[in-house]
């Protein structure tokens, strides 16, 4: 029989638009490839294969159909599709990114990736953003990766429970999203959220092969006839569903995860619905996509609620906060975040040398990061062989640094070479910021007798650090379990020295042997002990000073002689026990917080406390307990605390999963107010307990009250404010006044019940011992006057997201030194960016011009004095180039900007003037001025063009060079 699915938009009619599409993540339960092949099915019966092979056949068949799809880096390459552009309107990224553990650049990174491929490929455009399955959404999403990219409109389906239950009574679940205060409502997104989830209105709707829902069995020749009746039960939840929804239209999103590897199963009872429902007529059924519903939405011309801020923290039922993913897989989260960093440097570099057309290039990193921004990759919430999937896909893409892969345990064998035979080692260190830069670099040697020389062969101050007991057995197992073999040379120290490097650019110094130790002036233990009778101890050799108490082996007071700095300061450890579901089957698990018993971590015996000083820095190092080890640093030109933690293995031989946290207490009076990151960039207010937009029922108050950080949390009083800055995404929160906390690793024993089917608990195995993962990572802590932590939060953050890049080679004599340029500078030699202004892209596209980005670090009213309006001299950042055009394209580049503005849909907002306030933005760059402006909070893509000439990066690092050992940039 052949059914009517002609039918279009009815005025006046109840429009139920039907949306098929298929979730396909890009790796959770399975990998990437074995979802896309169809291997593992002992796992999950999942083939994207089989649905697109089946999905283009059911297209063809009746061109009324629809289908939506959202995964690009599932489907690459499947040219089929070009025929079908509704296919591909869709998000259009290489992946769902999640909303949480990203850094906005990485968003960006991996949305522009997908944006050109499509635009190239196909010359599509998405306009409708897709982040359906997300567990909370961020600021962040809605200006940037939607507003900013071109959207017209935002979907997602997880929020808060409590929040969903009242928008559905208040029919307010189609809202503006304003989430930017500084860019406001010319950032702004429409936004729906579905009344339940991203599958069918209820289980009558589910139509792949093996499902239970009741077919539509139309032949009256047959038992078992039931159209009356399935067109009941369709009118019923289109009737439903209208009831909570404004204007007459409404969306069923028509599949889930997975779903069409038989798309026939599906499209044939979707069009007998529509068919026989249109026949009865109560209420209309089309084949329809998010563009032709929103399309009808805006053509309503109705007025919807204002939304700002964001939407976490997710909770899908009582005492089921979705936290505890802020921080799962911490080990994973930071080694993104490392190659994150490498990824924007390489860039730089890979434009200023020139892209290889063939051999190594940027292009597998940017496959593998774009990949791992998915919503259960960086999130922590895949199996365990999903997690070292992505990581090596990681680790293949960071070929070019691949000589030290494991610099922050201390394993790093271009250092450790033995230099008494007259050779040197080499450090030429890269600087992507493009603001000049000191900092402190530190790299293992293997013997005290070395001499650090600046590129003019002036001796530089130095330090050794004792490379300790528990570091080397760290160095040794992970070495062992990471690059399959154990170290022959065993470094002693740490070599400590500062470097300054112009603005991307680099410098180069040169170490080697010396006759004594006598140049590392002023290093030496100082104290160690494990009881003290002095109860006081001051560590710091600049401004900043932290005291300790002896006795207790604990910090006591932070003070800073610089800004008057000087406050109570404790800091300590605690574990939250996870709760093993026994008493209601909602235990702790990779997604879900479900603290169950809050403990303190004390020293246990005799207490380990030992303080390296020297001229560059101080080291306060403190066994806290077998499986936490920590050191405190205090750098003599820096304000703030360094403090690196060593945590696990995590022991559960007591059956009992635990959740690290750090708490650092202070008397400041924060009135339940403290602030947290969107994805890195804008600073959103936290209140504990509350929430802005529904009166919140507390049934878990830590949980409940924790948010993700990706660059940091702070709180203030009248006085003062204490901000803590990370080194990747974690969970963090002030359950008291005056406090923080940071959750660093969690090792559970339960899964948690949301389809991964496995417990968190990280192990690494060495030959035959396997045991809990350990992890290195670092925060940074620094107490200023009320009002004036802005500027080092935000050029400080960009510090730690951007490290130095360093390269090692050897030489004999002053061969390096003869053969080479020492200093470099990409940019005009007196030209420094604004400091609050980042160069956040700089990278040559396949056809030869370069895409430039420049983000404004502050928010309006952030900071007094750059918190305004700021500017870039093109000509200065490309001093050895000629700029023949420069083209403003939106955020994704995928389009110019102007023709963005012209066709995005302006919605109205209800209680708002026709006027709305037009936010400060920077002017069109004039051809001939070449001058970038930037308001508080924007972000500028440009596509620039050059004449034909080339710059002399290549020339000026690698000229007259016969090296037998290539330079390899590496982080450190």
């Amino acid at each position: 029989m052949m059914y009517n699915t002609s039918a279009g938009i009815v005025p006046g009619k109840i429009n139920v638009h039907l949306v098929p599409h298929s979730h396909d993540d890009v790796g959770w339960l399975k990998t990437v490839d074995q979802y896309y092949v169809g291997s593992n099915n002992s796992i999950q019966v999942a083939c994207v294969q089989n649905v697109l092979d089946s999905l283009i056949p059911a297209l063809v068949a009746d061109k009324n159909r629809k289908f939506i799809y959202v995964e690009q880096a599932i489907t690459h390459g499947f040219f089929a599709l070009l025929s079908f552009d509704f296919l591909l309107e869709i998000n259009g990224g290489m992946c769902m990114h999640d909303e949480a553990a990203p850094h906005y650049i990485d968003m960006i990174d991996q949305t522009t990736l997908g944006h050109r491929y499509i635009k190239e490929q196909f010359n599509v455009t998405p306009r409708i953003g897709w982040q359906i399955d997300p567990f909370g959404h961020s600021a962040v999403q809605a200006y940037l990766l939607s507003a900013e990219v071109g959207f017209d409109f935002l979907f997602f389906a997880r929020i808060d429970y409590q929040d969903r239950a009242k928008r559905i009574n208040e029919k307010t679940l189609e809202v503006v999203w304003r989430a930017s205060k500084s860019l406001g409502s010319s950032a702004q997104i429409m936004t729906g959220i579905s009344p339940k989830n991203y599958e069918p209105p209820s289980d009558n709707f589910y139509f792949e092969v093996g499902d239970t829902s009741p077919i539509v069995q139309d032949d009256m020749n047959l038992f078992d006839y039931n159209v009356p009746e399935r067109v009941n039960d369709f009118v019923s939840a289109a009737i439903a569903q209208a009831n909570i929804t404004r204007t007459n239209h409404i969306m069923w999103t028509m599949g889930t995860d997975f779903k069409y590897q038989y798309a026939h199963t599906w499209f044939r009872q979707m069009d007998k619905f529509i068919h026989y429902v249109n026949q009865d007529g109560r209420v209309n059924a089309l084949y329809s996509t998010p563009s032709m519903y929103i399309d009808a939405k805006y053509a309503a011309n109705e007025s919807w609620p204002l939304k700002t801020d964001d939407f976490f923290p997710y909770a899908d039922r009582e005492n089921a906060y979705w936290t505890g993913y802020f921080t799962s897989r911490p080990a994973l989260k930071g080694y993104v975040r490392t190659m994150s960093a490498y990824y924007l440097a390489a860039r730089q570099l890979e434009f200023f040398k020139g892209r290889n057309e063939v051999g190594l290039s940027t292009d597998s990193l940017a496959d593998a990061l774009a990949l791992v921004q998915h919503h259960d990759a960086v999130s922590g919430t895949e199996k365990q062989h999903v997690a070292d999937d992505y990581a090596k896909r990681l680790s293949i893409g960071y070929t070019e640094a691949e000589k030290c892969p494991l610099l922050n345990i201390s394993y790093c064998p271009p250092s450790e070479v033995d230099l008494s035979s007259g050779k040197s080692l080499v450090v030429v260190v890269y600087n992507p910021l493009g603001w000049k830069r000191e900092d402190i670099i530190r790299i293992p040697v293997i013997n005290e007798n070395v001499t650090v020389k600046d590129s003019k062969g002036k001796v530089i101050e130095s330090q050794l650090l004792p490379l300790l007991k528990d570091s080397m057995s760290l160095r040794n197992s992970y070495s062992t379990a990471y690059l399959g073999k154990s170290t022959n040379v065993t470094p002693s120290y740490w070599l400590a020295f500062s470097a300054s490097v112009p603005p991307l650019g680099f410098n180069t110094y040169i170490i080697s042997s010396a006759k004594q130790a006598a140049s590392h002036s002023g290093m030496r233990t100082v104290y160690k002990s494990q009881i003290s009778q002095n109860d006081t101890i001051e560590v710091g050799p600049g401004n900043l000073k932290l005291l300790y108490s002896g006795k207790r082996a604990k910090l006591m007071r932070y003070i800073n002689s610089k800004t008057s700095v000087n406050k109570l300061l404790e800091q300590s450890y605690i574990y939250y026990r996870g709760d093993d579901g026994s008493k209601d089957l909602q235990p702790s698990g990779a997604y879900i917080f479900r603290p169950n018993g809050t403990y303190p971590i004390e020293p246990e015996g005799q207490l380990s406390f030992t303080i390296l000083r020297g001229p560059l820095l101080d080291e306060v190092h403190q066994r806290i307990n077998p499986w936490i080890y920590q050191v405190t640093r205090v750098y003599k030109g820096k304000d703030h605390a360094e403090i690196e933690f060593t945590v696990g293995p995590i022991p559960i031989d007591d059956g009992i999963g635990k959740e690290v946290v750090t708490q650092i207490t202070s008397n400041m009076i924060s009135n339940k107010t403290f602030y947290t990151d969107s994805s890195g960039r804008d600073f959103i207010e936290r209140i504990r307990d509350y929430r802005k937009d529904w009166n919140l029922e507390v049934n878990q108050p830590i949980a409940g009250n924790y948010y993700p950080v990706n660059l940091g949390i702070y709180m203030k009083d009248n006085s003062s404010e204490l901000s803590i800055l990370v080194d990747r995404s974690v969970g963090g929160s002030s359950i008291a006044d005056g406090q923080l906390e940071l959750m660093l690793h969690r090792r559970l024993v339960a899964d948690d019940n949301r389809g991964v089917s496995e417990a968190l608990n990280e192990t690494v195995c060495v030959f035959d011992k396997c045991e809990g993962l350990t992890i290195i990572g670092k925060y940074y802590l620094r107490i200023d006057p009320v009002g004036e932590a802005a500027k080092w939060r935000r050029s400080f953050g960009q510090e730690i997201y951007s490290p130095f890049l360093l390269a090692f080679t050897e030489q004999d004599g002053d061969h390096w030194a003869n053969s080479h340029l020492a200093t470099y500078s990409a940019m005009d030699t007196t030209y420094v960016l604004p400091d609050n202004v980042a160069l956040i892209t700089l990278q040559e596209l396949d056809s030869g011009k370069v895409l430039l980005r420049l983000a404004h670090l502050y928010e309006i009213e952030e900071d007094t004095d750059l918190s305004v309006m700021s500017s870039v001299e093109l000509k200065k950042v490309f001093p050895k180039k000629k700029i023949s055009k420069v083209t403003e394209m939106n955020l994704s580049a995928n389009q110019e900007r102007a023709v963005m503005e012209k066709k995005r849909l302006v919605w109205r907002v209800e209680g708002s003037s026709k006027e709305q306030p037009t936010a400060v933005r920077g002017s069109p760059v004039d051809p001939a001025k070449l001058v970038v402006e930037l308001a508080p909070m924007e972000i500028r893509t440009f596509v620039i063009e050059f004449y034909s000439e080339r710059g002399s990066f290549s020339d000026a690092l690698y000229r007259r060079s016969n090296l037998r050992r290539k330079a390899t940039f590496s982080l450190p």
